[in-house]
């Protein structure tokens, strides 16, 4: 009856503000997605999501992992790219083999405030608020780290298509 209200599956979208961790039911993880405007329970784990969301972008979490150490050097709860073009960047709040791990979206978020008892609250653009079991220390650590990771990748697509024009107009030898 209850497993009627969750969906298998569900795309991580740019207006995706987060992918909570649920509480564990049957032996199966539970995440409600977070949007804009709605949101939505899925019987699947945070990280599997966002792996399914990588592959659909032409990669995996792990790959996304890795290259996030290539970039920046981050190597233990690495925020990933799921996909630059559309500003999909994604940090975990826990490592991502922890079932408690929830994925933030850094674009949508707007602030990062204490909350009571050790935990934090995310405050999104839209004016929606979450408050997760994470110190605050850890999640603006997060935060921050997504926000360098996003900028050198950035500069570096920059780069790559700004000097593109010149490798596309010289001819072979």
């Amino acid at each position: 009856m209850l497993d009627d209200l969750y969906t298998s599956s569900h795309e991580v979208t740019p207006v995706t503000l987060a992918i909570i961790a649920g509480e564990e039911a049957n032996e199966n993880a539970r995440a409600i997605i977070l949007e804009e405007k709605k949101e939505y329970p899925v019987s699947i784990p945070p990280s599997r999501i966002i792996d399914q969301a990588c592959k659909f972008y032409g990669s995996s979490l792990r790959g996304r992992q890795e290259g996030t150490k290539e970039i920046c050097g981050i190597t233990h709860k690495a925020p990933i790219s799921i996909d630059p073009t559309s500003g999909m960047y994604f940090f975990p709040t826990n490592s991502p083999t922890n079932p408690k791990c929830s994925w933030i979206a850094h674009s949508h978020i707007d602030q990062v405030n204490r909350s009571k008892n050790q935990c934090t609250e995310i405050v999104f653009k839209n004016g929606r608020s979450i408050v997760l079991d994470v110190s605050f220390g850890s999640m603006l650590n997060q935060v921050q780290r997504t926000a360098q990771f996003r900028y050198l990748l950035d500069n570096r697509i920059k780069y790559l298509q700004k000097h593109m024009i010149d490798l596309v107009a010289e001819p072979y030898a």
